[in-house]
């Protein structure tokens, strides 16, 4: 892996995370993403990042890698939200998350809020590779712009693999440069935060969640694996979090 690298073009730099049943043997941050050792409960080793500068600006590619390996558990949650905010030259920043859980194994990766400020050009992308009996909590979500202003332009995919064949795979995009309608009522709706809640876990092969609406702008979606997928609007980060903690706390299991 190579260090962290400042340029013309913006911040290239990669934090990395390996847990074992037995602990972290590798727990690298690198430029903007921090990463600290915190207080966790129960068998989970438990990982904050930390912003230690402004990112992701325009021009930045910067990533997080996190693998749990066999057995092992890990959650991983940050100190604050994550602001995409424009660079000098209008250019796009990339911000890439790679996670791997292994075989009985359990990876929550629940951090706060992305927030597309005005100006903001950022394409994010989410690759998580489960073994057959992994566990997966992974929780994303998008506030666009901070009060009072327009969003940025915001391009997010989500890929999931289990056992290597897809279990999810899916495209949003918000703000000036997306396509024409995604503000419109079957999108947004003029709402300014959406958020989604993924669950996978071997508790859902004998007993698939039911589909329903949870209120009026959320839904509950069983995938076709192990899986459920909570898709949420809100008119604020405050009012969405309200809507996944409240699915979290009735689809977490603990072993």
């Amino acid at each position: 892996m190579g260090g962290l690298t400042l340029g013309a073009r913006g911040v290239r730099a990669t934090a990395r995370i390996v847990a074992t049943p037995e602990g972290l043997p590798v727990l690298e941050g690198e430029g903007p993403l921090a990463l600290r050792r915190t207080r966790a409960c129960g068998p989970y080793h438990r990982v904050t990042v930390v912003g230690a500068m402004s990112a992701p600006l325009g021009g930045d590619r910067i990533a997080v890698e996190a693998e749990v390996r066999d057995g092992a558990r890990l959650h991983v949650d940050s100190a604050a939200a994550t602001i995409a905010l424009p660079g000098r030259d209008g250019e796009r920043a990339h911000y890439d998350v790679r996670l791997t859980v292994g075989e009985d194994a359990e990876l929550r990766w629940l951090p706060e809020q992305l927030i597309s400020a005005s100006g903001s050009d950022l394409v994010m992308r989410t690759r998580i590779d489960l073994a057959p009996g992994a566990r997966l909590v992974y929780r994303e979500e998008q506030v666009l712009g901070r009060h009072g202003e327009p969003p940025g332009t915001l391009a997010t995919r989500l890929t999931v693999h289990r056992a290597g064949r897809p279990l999810l795979d899916q495209e949003l995009a918000y703000g000036p440069g997306a396509s024409g309608g995604w503000d419109g009522a079957a999108v947004l709706g003029g709402h300014r935060a959406a958020g989604q809640l993924l669950v996978v876990g071997p508790q859902f092969v004998d007993r698939p969640a039911e589909p329903r609406m949870l209120g009026d702008n959320a839904v509950l979606t069983p995938l076709a694996g192990p899986a459920l997928l909570v898709t949420a609007v809100a008119p604020d980060a405050r009012l969405l979090r309200h809507v996944l903690d409240d699915a979290l706390r009735s689809h977490l299991t603990t072993r």
